[in-house]
């Protein structure tokens, strides 16, 4: 290769400067735009979603005087806000019976949904499709229908009335929702790896929790988001049962007594709401990165 070559083939200082130079900053300018226009529905939707958040965290940090002017962002952050409302009676019962009730709503609920769902989804045996129609009947069922009875039995016959467990017990038998949701997963996958475990030496039970348990991780974490979130934000089952014992009240039902009671405080009333949403947003998001780890993870390899 000789030198003359060499100087040919090497970019020139003029070009290299030309790179960078309109022409690019032009390109770039034209990719941002074009990616503002492809994403621009996607961006009003999250500012739409966004922007009440927003609203709250503000007005959560102003001062008594500030909240119930038109102003929107705050003149002096108020932080001492949320430490007022952690410090109201009766806001750590809150938190303490909601983690209750939903915690333990949640894994009774998974426990005594998975083990229908699995038997109606590989099970043959007479009267599976009249038992599959029992269960969307239920879902149809709204909870207004049968909540005179549920009460007459669990507050007057059981002697449970001022309490959450007429609403965690009956999670133990399973919820029509949750079994729906967990047999249609569970449909998708192939009777092959079943059969292989019961080959194998194992048992129906065993077969459940050795083999489609793994499996079904994207399911359950979809059930238990699903029925955590009811179970946090339940407003209409605290009030039948436990509005009369201070003591059983959840976050949605305190939420309540508390603006009540502050109605005029409207700074206090959005850091109640803040602290009340933030666990659920946050469980949220750790919950989708999970569900999504367990869709990869777990999914069927040829």
């Amino acid at each position: 290769m000789t030198l003359s070559s060499t100087l040919t083939e090497a970019p020139s200082p003029s070009g290299a400067a030309r790179a960078g130079g309109p022409a690019a900053r032009a390109a770039r300018r034209r990719a941002a735009l074009n990616w503002v226009a492809v994403h621009s529905l996607a961006v009003a939707a999250a500012l739409f979603f966004l922007l009440p958040f927003v609203f709250v965290f503000l007005t959560s940090v102003m001062d008594d005087r500030q909240a119930l002017t038109t102003d929107y962002w705050p003149t002096h952050w108020e932080w001492g806000n949320y430490g007022k409302v952690w410090d109201t009676p009766g806001f750590l019962t809150w938190w303490r019976n909601t983690l209750v009730y939903a915690g333990a709503g949640t894994l009774l609920t998974v426990v005594s949904s998975l083990p229908v769902a699995y038997a109606l989804a590989k099970f043959r045996f007479r009267g599976r499709n009249l038992a599959l129609m029992a269960v969307i009947a239920m879902m149809m069922l709204p909870p207004q229908v049968t909540v005179i009875p549920m009460y007459l039995f669990w507050a007057k016959q059981m002697g449970m009335g001022g309490s959450l467990w007429p609403l965690i017990i009956p999670m133990a038998f399973g919820d029509a929702f949750s079994i729906f949701l967990l047999r249609q997963f569970l449909m998708t996958i192939p009777k092959e790896y079943v059969e292989a475990a019961r080959i194998d030496g194992c048992g129906d039970l065993r077969t459940l929790l050795r083999v489609v348990l793994p499996m079904a991780r994207p399911a359950i974490a979809a059930v238990a988001l699903f029925q955590f979130f009811y179970c946090w934000n339940d407003y209409f089952g605290p009030q039948i049962y436990a509005s009369d014992n201070h003591q059983a009240w959840t976050l949605s039902y305190g939420l309540e007594s508390f603006k009540a009671a502050h109605h005029t405080n409207w700074n206090l009333t959005m850091a109640a709401t803040l602290l009340v949403m933030a666990p659920v947003i946050v469980l949220f998001f750790f919950a989708q990165k999970a569900f999504i780890e367990g869709v990869t993870l777990t999914g069927v390899k040829g």
